[in-house]
């Protein structure tokens, strides 16, 4: 198919002599790259014609995108770079922003991109925006002009409204939207199941065992009375009297924790390296690297497990009972046999993630010494997933 001014012009709603750079690459990029490349000189004829000539450098750098695509050696990022060169694509990523794809995004986002794009184009109509200097330049005049765009995202609107914030706060919401639907659906699926087993009785001595236990561990700085507060969203001073409240809050905020780690100086000091032997690899060596401490690795790795995680591990200790091996690598196997399309390659991470849910079950007596269930864990652990999967405000 032939690529024309026309034909880009009535594709922009702009006349063939008000086109910019950027509708005239988005045009070749939509178009076969072989073609785009073959119909580049009669596009620039006609855009001469038209008394829009664009620039030589912006030719050039057209030409050598192509080329580059059409061989297979060009990166996304190249070509993204080669868009934001004509000084209206907005970045792809501004900030804590990233845009969606534009079939995906919302009539908000589409609404404050396009706000965006405007902006651009009266910064270059006003010379202040200079696309050839962008394409020779490099990076640095890259991330200068995104800095420009940066600085209009965090600029309140005529009608008050701050660009980032108001497209950061609606994508929040989609995806807390997204994550009570997962929460609610592997709810049900839960409960479904539990209906078919045997009742799980309290009971009664072990859990008032185990609660002394958890009280006299509030008593001592470090781990895992700071994760286990965090988790829980207690007060170590002021804990549930009520023995089956105060273990169901702290096995359901190790699923689903509740608050953010205090001050580093509350806990990162007073870790003794033998409490988790993996934390220096826990989850995969980029974090491992990081000046995290080994609470806030634990966080980290207990927030990354998800519901589907959640619900096979629960699901395989519900129907095994006490006895059942309730170690990371078998938990990781229960969420493997669940669904083996999406662990057959991730099983030691899943172990890895899990160990941080072990190493706090062992203290809260949900399993014992050779990490196998026990009669609370059978009773508690089922119950406690249940309890963080529950409607909540946000």
């Amino acid at each position: 198919m032939a690529l024309d001014a026309q034909q880009i012009a009535a594709k922009a709603g702009r006349p063939a002599e008000a086109l910019t750079r950027r509708d005239v690459a988005r045009a070749l990029l939509v178009a076969d790259s072989a073609e785009a490349l073959a119909m580049l000189p009669d596009l620039r004829r006609q855009l001469i014609s038209a008394g829009n000539p664009l620039s030589a450098v912006f030719w050039d750098t057209a030409d050598a995108a192509l080329q580059k695509i059409a061989d297979g050696s060009a990166t996304v990022g190249e070509v993204q770079n080669w868009l934001e060169t004509t000084g209206t694509e907005p970045a792809s990523m501004l900030g804590m922003l990233v845009w969606d794809e534009p079939d995906e995004r919302s009539p908000l986002q589409a609404e404050i991109y396009q706000l965006l794009v405007a902006h651009l184009e009266e910064l270059l109509a006003a010379g202040r925006i200079d696309p050839d200097e962008l394409a020779q330049a490099g990076q640095d005049a890259l991330q200068q002009h995104r800095r420009l765009q940066e600085e209009w995202m965090m600029a309140p609107l005529p009608d008050g409204r701050i660009p980032m914030w108001t497209v950061l706060d609606e994508s929040d919401e989609e995806m807390q939207a997204e994550w009570d639907a997962a929460e609610a659906e592997a709810l049900a699926e839960l409960r479904s199941v539990l209906a078919e087993l045997p009742a799980r009785p309290v009971p009664d001595d072990d859990l008032h065992v185990a609660c002394d236990r958890i009280r006299a561990v509030m008593l001592q700085p470090g781990w895992p009375k700071t994760l286990l507060v965090a988790c829980g969203g207690v007060d170590p001073d002021n804990l549930p009297a009520d023995d089956e409240q105060l273990w169901l809050t702290l096995a359901s905020g190790i699923v689903s924790p509740r608050e953010e780690l205090g001050p580093a100086d509350d806990y990162g000091d007073e870790l003794e390296d033998d409490e988790f032997e993996d934390d220096d690899d826990l989850l995969d060596t980029d974090l491992g690297d990081t000046d995290l401490t080994a609470d806030e690795r634990s966080m980290v790795a207990l927030c990354a497990l998800d519901h589907y995680d959640w619900l096979a591990a629960t699901i395989a200790l519900a129907r095994g009972g006490p006895g059942t091996s309730a170690s990371p690598a078998a938990l990781a196997r229960y969420v493997g046999e669940y669904d083996p399309d999406d662990y057959d390659d991730q099983a030691d991470a899943a172990a890895e993630m899990f160990s941080n849910a072990v190493g706090l079950w062992e203290v809260m007596g949900a399993i014992d010494d050779d990490e196998r269930l026990t009669q609370l864990g059978w009773w508690g652990l089922p119950d406690a997933v249940q309890r963080a999967w529950q409607p909540r405000p946000h």
